[in-house]
């Protein structure tokens, strides 16, 4: 649509897929990715020697996937990651390297069972595919708004600062600001996946070639079950968002908790300290309370046999400066 962006996460796996997302890549570029595909996954060959990535498994990032029942896995996404290399540009690698993410969640992550590499191969060209399709349909709309990958920004690091960020703040006052904090009192693995028995792996790092190094409270705002240190950490975020924003600027959120009756509440609190007022829109709500509220996708299976707990609905909150 012709809009600048800008965006921030403490997670470098989250800042590696929106910057391969947001990449708006030449025809030339997908047409290598192609087929490279076509050539290379049909004749991926487990007993080839690999090279060994020392540093990852030395770090511990294969971790929980190495065992009888996932090496072949393992030993597909390492031989995969080496002939990576084969492409010149980054971009190019880090789009394959995508699909491969894609492939390797749904082969690993929070399954009873680890398929065989036959249907992960096929898997993984499905992936390359559609992404690439995908990628080419995003470039035709970007190049049609007038938008070049000059216009989207991407930066590992916090919220909580980002009004001293000069990258930011020369964009002048954003008319939307957009995020998904995380939510308080309600378990989410933002950094791992869970194998066979929900064991964690950090492996997405390792395929995405970013480095974690900090652990799940570092993603959510505290642990879990220190609620009053959630809302430290919410304050300190938002109070940097309202200065950078202007009274015209829209902050909309989407946010589930364990407890809304007095965490919603709560939550709001914060965001009126904050320097911030809600705005209600009656057209669009769905409940008696004048909001939005939706059930969350994608949630794990663990958490889809507790049922519908409060955690498992969200609610979209709008904001504008006071």
């Amino acid at each position: 649509m012709g809009r600048r962006a800008a965006g921030t996460d403490i997670s470098s796996l989250a800042v590696f897929l929106t910057e391969t997302k947001t990449s708006v890549f030449s025809p030339a570029e997908l047409r290598r990715i192609q087929t490279w595909a076509k050539r290379y996954i049909p004749k991926i060959n487990l007993h080839a020697p690999a090279a060994r990535q020392g540093d990852w498994e030395d770090s511990g990032y294969h971790r929980n996937i190495d065992g009888r029942k996932t090496w072949a896995v393992r030993k597909m996404l390492q031989v995969v990651l080496n002939a990576v290399s084969q492409f010149d540009g980054l971009r190019e690698q880090k789009l394959v390297r995508c699909a491969l993410l894609r492939t390797a969640q749904w082969a690993l992550d929070c399954r009873e069972d680890v398929p065989p590499v036959r249907e992960v191969r096929a898997r993984f060209m499905v992936a390359v595919n559609e992404m690439v399709e995908g990628a080419r349909q995003f470039a035709k709309a970007a190049r049609e708004g007038g938008c070049t990958n000059a216009d989207s920004l991407c930066l590992l690091r916090s919220a909580v600062g980002v009004e001293d960020e000069p990258r930011i703040t020369e964009l002048g006052h954003p008319a939307l600001i957009l995020t998904s904090p995380p939510y308080p009192g309600v378990h989410v693995l933002y950094h791992r996946w869970q194998v066979l028995g929900r064991r964690e792996t950090p492996a997405p790092f390792w395929i995405a070639g970013t480095l974690d190094g900090a652990g799940a409270s570092y993603y959510t705002f505290g642990d879990r079950k220190n609620v009053p240190r959630y809302y430290e950490h919410a304050r300190e975020a938002f109070a940097s968002v309202a200065r950078v924003s202007s009274r015209k600027t829209v902050v909309a959120q989407m946010v589930a908790f364990s407890e809304p009756d007095w965490q919603l509440p709560a939550y709001l609190e914060v965001m009126h300290d904050c320097g911030f007022i809600e705005q209600k829109h009656p057209a669009l709500a769905n409940e008696q309370d004048g909001r939005v509220w939706r059930s969350v996708p994608n949630r794990k299976w663990y958490a889809d046999k507790g049922g519908a707990t409060s955690g498992s609905k969200e609610v979209v909150l709008f904001h504008k400066i006071r």
